[in-house]
């Protein structure tokens, strides 16, 4: 039993997990203090406020709800243009390429696409003289 544990935490993509979510703590960090400290503040002088965490409606603090709408929309632009974009292109050019198609002719007896080097329809085993290039 504990070695079924074992072979589970060791495995790679548990490791991988584990250090996404550690790297992912630092960086919400990060781009939370970026936008309390540098976004909100700028936002907010253009809006005439000093900060967004002072406005509220009664015990509604629609502040700090803007504030972390703003965290959520920079984060997810930072990982969609620094890990996934990037990540698409990389995949698609390591994707290997298309083999050319065959050319093919038809069966004349069941019309079926076959190729065009073959002698005999592998569908309803008429014979066929094949095409020449």
């Amino acid at each position: 039993m504990l070695k079924g544990f074992r072979d589970f935490v060791l495995r790679g993509n548990v490791v991988d997990l584990a250090v996404a979510v550690a790297i992912g703590a630092a960086f919400g960090a990060v781009v939370s203090s970026v936008v309390k400290n540098l976004l909100t503040p700028l936002i907010a002088l253009a809006g005439g406020a000093t900060d967004f965490s002072a406005m509220r409606t009664g015990p509604l603090l629609w502040g700090n709800v803007l504030n972390d709408v703003l965290t959520f929309l920079i984060t997810a632009a930072a990982v969609y243009f620094l890990v996934v974009a990037p990540m698409g292109r990389l995949l698609a050019r390591l994707k290997p390429s298309e083999p050319k198609p065959q050319p093919t002719q038809k069966c004349p007896e069941c019309l079926s696409d076959i190729p065009a080097a073959a002698r005999r329809c592998a569908y309803c085993t008429a014979q066929v003289s094949p095409q020449t290039a």
